[in-house]
């Protein structure tokens, strides 16, 4: 984190009790139900992640100043084209109205901002996330911090010795998989073993499946409906 937009510097933080969303307690609501069914907003993937992370940025009036300067910036780019990064975006009349962006590691999401300018943008980009992260396999949604917002959706907290521990199991998961793959396929260990990650685009892939592939197509995400089974 940055001490502002300005801050040439970056702060390494490492919270006491860590949020995580477990991806199995998701509470949809009826109302946010209702919202993701009817796709009033049109959901994408990876297409502005740029912008995105410039909305993120952005000052409002809970937040006059951001912690997102220009290294952080620049970094985050630099990951997302190295497809380590990865954004959903909520559009809505054809404006960015929210959405989110992090950063994967094998099986692990890390969620690094996630912001609305329209009502329930971002629970809707929530959603979407861990209706992907369900469907590509990952293991563990690090929410950073806690907020209110977060924890009505579901959203815990654990202490820092719990999280290492739940990070080292996935990462440890991640890397015997990949042994396992690369044994497989070389008939012997391999010198250098693949790392297994979620597959992101397991959930286009579902609403494909599910014979929407043009409604998929047209929104960069399956429709509402589909994201509501995924998450019921």
């Amino acid at each position: 984190m940055a001490d502002g937009a300005d801050d040439p510097s970056v702060h390494w933080v490492e919270p006491r009790l860590r949020a995580i969303l477990p991806l199995d307690g998701f509470h949809l609501s009826r109302s946010l139900k209702k919202v993701i069914v009817s796709d009033r907003f049109r959901v994408t993937t990876d297409i502005a992640f740029r912008e995105m992370m410039a909305l993120c940025a952005e000052p409002a009036d809970d937040r006059p100043t951001t912690w997102i300067n220009p290294v952080i910036k620049t970094s985050y780019e630099r990951l997302f084209q190295l497809g380590h990064a990865h954004s959903v975006e909520v559009w809505l009349d054809g404006d960015l109205a929210g959405g989110l962006y992090g950063v994967s590691l094998g099986r692990a999401f890390f969620g690094e901002s996630m912001v609305s300018r329209a009502r329930d943008a971002s629970k809707v980009a929530l959603a979407h996330l861990v209706a992907r992260l369900r469907a590509g396999g990952w293991k563990l949604l690090d929410c950073q911090f806690i907020t209110p917002h977060l924890e009505s959706l579901g959203a815990i907290e654990i202490p820092q010795s719990d999280y290492l521990a739940r990070l080292y199991s996935v990462l440890a998961e991640g890397a015997a998989a990949g042994a396992a793959l690369g044994a497989g396929a070389a008939g012997a260990a391999a010198p250098s073993p693949p790392f297994v990650s979620g597959d992101w685009g397991a959930l286009d892939a579902l609403g494909a499946a599910e014979g929407d592939l043009g409604l998929a197509r047209s929104t960069g995400s399956p429709p509402g409906y589909v994201i509501a089974q995924l998450l019921t």
